[in-house]
């Protein structure tokens, strides 16, 4: 017992008074416990000292002979403790109450042994399957991958990437596209789709899992959050949004991968409490549209992992963010029994984990309070209730391993055409010369590169399109046209409309001809007489590994040879993520460049609809694309970090805090290749009249000057009870800005995608000598409107609503977002460095 309460001590000094790595300034000053809290805070560090999640050692060479590993105490505290887990009881709306009554009236009925069976899996046909209560009528749920789709079923879409999807920068397209998957999975009786993800944000170049989700920056990937969350639950399908949290890299995300003999922790991403928050940002939309379940992730976050984390996941998601769903693990990151259950986790896939009978015999021995397992299993059928599942029409679950059933169900209904269009509007025209595009009938065009037709052998693994985690490890590029990512988030199209085909369809349309070569690096045969040729390369990315390189040596070289004698060269870059491409980029002949993301299985039309003018190309960077790698810094490689640190405790401390991808470029003066938010058009636009107003009502706005812009409160009214996704007054818009677009061309329609960059004004003490980690961006994305499709000379108007939220910083020594006095500053422009208005108000 004098163990016990000497880790119980520890556990409760800050972190600067704790030996060993890691410094927090902004670190949450106040840790509130309660009786019940503090014992239970005692049986997870008794959980954790135990080690009980960590392999045993069976390999005879091992450094830690007998399992016996370096002790965790001096990391005890980084995290701060916060218990106990916040009872769930659907005060967030009618609609939650609802389903808690029910939920209750169930749990109610039921024996520690049924409640258990709903916080773990089973085997059965989905890669996630709870237990069922037959009594109580209360079915298995099914859990099923992923964001873009349901994977490794037959008749089942494959829909664009996440980073796809944000590249149109059109929340109605998000909608859609949330609204089109969770039919597809509800059609397959899926329960709980595994999506959509903000988790990674994108912080590591690198990063192996950027290509699912949603842009680097956390409004944007916000947007994203919540309109695919909407559309997905407006099925009546259970969206769940992941991985939370601090999930920002591939290379030792987990217990002993990529490191030294196979033994060690999990990365720990060590932030402070401000930059938390900018992680946190994206789940906030989610959770905001009604998110029914969010997933847990392997990593550790200030050296406590992401699923027994009790900061995370009992302070800010369900006591901050007035969370009313579940938490479930991601597979296999459950890494201890006790302290997950009381940090606030409640479902562990994909079998029994470190709880089934353990987590009873827990209830029994007090280590859990029977409260706890009564709330984790409420809150697993108060989401399955709010989402209507149990009305009796939910169709029975048609998913099965490998895909194979006698009858299958087919979910595909007319979602191509909407596929083909988001692959289109997420098409990113970063070059055009002299009117390179649109074509205008050419009749000869040569095509080269691998990336131009379909992969020949692209089913080793009926669950992974091109290739499973065995053969893709280290794969720079993708031997066919790159549709997907991959990994679990990886999509299994029905058919893939390779660039090649989409091309020979429609040169045939113009009786025209071809020439191709899709495997030299230096085709010997030139077509002096073409039109045009296009060269289609890739840049590949997949989920257990980040890349190695953001460009390669023999796509660039094919890129070079080509342009060495074919004056009108435009390139197609499928990519998933950023793809450097300055060895070519200023070639004369290098006359359009079109990064073309992971468009899904309608590829090529979309492309060629982009190619001929048919639609005008209106999509923007989701992500910086630099001169050369180093311009990333160390934000470049996720390995970087590592050197001269503690191989058995990784980490890797967010020391720019919130100055990521353009705001690191803003930060430290880089010119990059091309900006945040950058792409252009077939016609131009302008930009004018300006205007900024203090919203008073809804839908009363003052311009300014205004006496309201002085009555702002610094801080959401405390009285306010939170609901899910955080503080109501978060929400409330304050200022209203508005601006003309016209279409300044000649020739072609097209829409124009505005973006809104808000300066928050920094503190006195935000002065030369202060750490990057404690600044505050020079300017920061908070909103974006697409305009049109506007005809030569129309012109529309793109306004914008700056919430709260939108304004505030989060206070460390408040622990609230607070509204800072001075003055703020707008832009409004094309991309994050092309601002043409600017102004100004003063709170």
């Amino acid at each position: 017992m004098n163990h016990l309460s000497s880790l119980y001590e520890q556990l409760l000094r800050l972190s600067t008074s704790l030996p060993g790595p890691g410094y927090f300034t902004d670190q949450a000053k106040e840790v509130i416990f309660s009786m019940k809290g503090a014992a239970a805070l005692i049986f997870a560090a008794a959980s954790l000292h135990s080690c009980n999640g960590l392999p045993s050692s069976s390999n005879p060479s091992s450094q830690y002979p007998d399992g016996q590993y370096p002790s965790e105490l001096p990391y005890y505290g980084l995290s701060p403790p916060f218990y106990p887990t916040p009872v769930a009881n659907g005060t967030s709306s009618s609609r939650w109450s609802s389903a808690y009554q029910h939920a209750l009236a169930l749990t109610s009925q039921m024996t520690l042994f049924e409640l258990q069976n709903l916080t773990r899996g089973f085997p059965g046909p989905c890669v996630g399957n709870t237990g069922s209560i037959d009594r109580l009528s209360i079915p298995p749920l099914c859990f099923y991958d992923g964001p873009s789709g349901v994977r490794g079923q037959e008749l089942a879409s494959a829909f664009p990437a996440g980073i796809h999807l944000a590249a149109t920068w059109d929340a109605d397209l998000m909608y859609r596209y949330g609204r089109a998957v969770g039919a597809e999975y509800r059609g397959k009786g899926v329960n709980i789709a595994l999506g959509p993800l903000a988790g990674p944000l994108g912080r590591v170049a690198k990063g192996g899992r950027n290509w699912e989700g949603l842009g680097s920056d956390p409004y944007l990937a916000g947007v994203g959050m919540g309109r695919i969350v909407e559309g997905v639950q407006g099925e009546g399908v259970i969206a769940t949004a992941k991985h939370f949290l601090l999930n920002e890299q591939e290379y030792r995300r987990r217990w002993g991968q990529d490191a030294p003999g196979g033994e060690g922790h999990a990365i720990s991403a060590n932030v402070g409490d401000r930059t938390l928050r900018e992680y946190v940002w994206p789940f906030m939309d989610a959770l905001r549209a009604g998110a029914g379940a969010v997933m847990c992730g392997y990593n550790r976050a200030n050296h406590s992992y992401a699923c027994q984390n009790s900061k995370l996941l009992n302070g800010v998601l369900k006591t901050e963010l007035g969370f009313e769903g579940f938490v479930v693990t991601d597979w296999d990151a459950q890494m201890s029994g006790v302290a997950s259950a009381n940090a606030g986790a409640d479902i562990v896939m994909p079998r029994d984990g470190f709880w089934g009978e353990k987590l009873i015999e827990g209830v029994k021995n007090g280590s859990v309070a029977e409260e706890r397992l009564n709330d984790m299993a409420t809150r697993v059928l108060a989401a399955w209730l709010y989402a209507g599942q149990d009305n009796g029409t939910y169709p029975p679950v048609g998913v099965a391993p490998g895909g194979q059933l006698p009858d299958p169900v087919d979910v595909q209904e007319d979602h191509a055409d909407l596929i083909r269009e988001i692959g289109a509007a997420g098409t990113v025209l970063v070059k055009n010369v002299n009117g390179t595009l649109p074509l205008t009938q050419p009749r000869f065009l040569c095509v080269y590169g691998y990336d131009a037709i379909v992969k020949s052998t692209p089913w080793e693994n009926p669950d992974r399109y091109g290739g499973g985690y065995d053969v893709n490890r280290g794969w720079t590029t993708f031997n066919g046209t790159l549709i997907t990512g991959g990994g679990s988030g990886s999509s299994t199209p029905p058919y893939v409309v390779s660039p090649f085909e989409a091309l020979s369809h429609r040169i045939r349309k113009d009786r025209g001809m071809l020439r191709w070569d899709f495997h030299s690096a230096n085709p010997s045969q030139q077509y002096l007489n073409a039109d045009a040729c296009l060269v289609f390369i890739n840049a590949y990315a997949s989920e257990m590994s980040d890349r190695p390189a953001l460009s390669d040596a023999f796509s660039d070289d094919l890129v070079l040879n080509i342009a060495s004698w074919c004056s009108q060269t435009i390139v197609v870059v499928h990519s998933a993520g950023i793809r450097l491409v300055d060895p070519w980029i200023s070639h004369p002949n290098v006359t359009a460049v079109l990064m073309a993301g992971l468009p899904g299985q309608e590829s090529g039309n979309s492309l060629v609809d982009i190619l001929y003018g048919d639609v005008n190309p209106s999509g923007r960077l989701p992500y910086t694309i630099a001169k050369k790698e180093s311009d990333y810094g160390h934000l470049l490689n996720s390995s970087a970090g590592q050197e001269g640190g503690d191989p058995f405790f990784p980490e890797d401390t967010f020391v720019e805090g919130l100055h990521i991808d353009y705001r690191f470029f803003d930060r430290h003066d880089i010119t990059p290749r091309f900006e945040f938010g950058f792409g252009l058009s077939y016609t131009t636009f302008s930009y004018s009249d300006l205007e900024i107003y203090v919203s008073i009502a809804p839908g009363v706005q003052e311009t300014l000057p205004s006496l309201a812009a002085t009555r702002l409160a610094e801080f959401p009214d405390p009285d306010t009870p939170i609901v899910q996704g955080g503080h109501p007054d978060l929400w409330e818009t304050l200022f209203m800005v508005r601006c003309r677009v016209v279409n300044s061309g000649d020739k072609y329609e097209g829409s124009e995608v505005a973006q809104l960059y808000v300066g928050i004004p920094s503190l006195n003490e935000e002065k030369e000598g202060w750490k990057e980690e404690e600044e505050t961006p020079v300017r920061q994305l908070r909103g974006f409107k697409r305009v049109g499709p506007l005809a030569p000379g129309e012109e529309g108007e793109a306004e914008f609503e700056l919430t709260r939220r939108d304004l505030s910083v989060w206070d460390v020594e408040m622990q609230q977002w607070r509204l800072r006095r001075g003055q703020y500053k707008i832009w409004v422009g094309a991309s994050s460095r092309d601002l043409r208005l600017n102004g100004m108000f003063e709170i």
